[in-house]
């Protein structure tokens, strides 16, 4: 398989989170929208590395790694970069309290329709923005 096929398979899977979102958002489940959003903004941005061919690292936050080729990414704008780096970082730190919580902190209650809306919102820009970047990169297979 080539870095190109990959990119392209987690292109794929992002897309399908997508749809999930909505789903969980009429279901008023919105721990496990931002949850789902994470996972959504990881692929996108491993996939967008494995486009360009570099290997993703083994973590969840890829932002860094993003910003630090930003160069081999020319579609990408500087305030676009700012604004997908900073919806991976947030994503990143709500991942493990999304899902299981703490004995203080119950995911449920904790998070709502703000939450939500934003989740989604941060991962149908980094999803617009890397379809666009890839596409952009003269490659019709994404």
């Amino acid at each position: 398989m080539t870095n190109r096929a990959l990119a392209t398979s987690y292109l794929v899977k992002a897309r399908k989170r997508l749809l999930v979102l909505e789903l969980l958002l009429r279901e008023d489940a919105y721990s496990d929208v931002v949850r789902e959003a994470q996972e959504l903004v990881e692929l996108a941005l491993k996939g967008l590395l494995r486009h360009a061919a570099i290997e993703p690292p083994k973590w969840h936050d890829v932002g860094g790694a993003v910003r630090e080729f930003h160069a081999r990414f020319p579609s990408i704008t500087l305030s676009e970069l700012e604004q997908i780096v900073a919806a991976s970082a947030w994503l990143r730190k709500e991942r493990e309290a999304a899902l299981y919580g703490d004995i203080d902190f119950i995911p449920t209650e904790q998070y709502g329709i703000p939450d939500a809306q934003r989740a989604i919102a941060d991962a149908k820009l980094v999803l617009d923005v890397v379809t666009r970047a890839i596409a952009q990169s003269g490659d019709t297979q994404s």
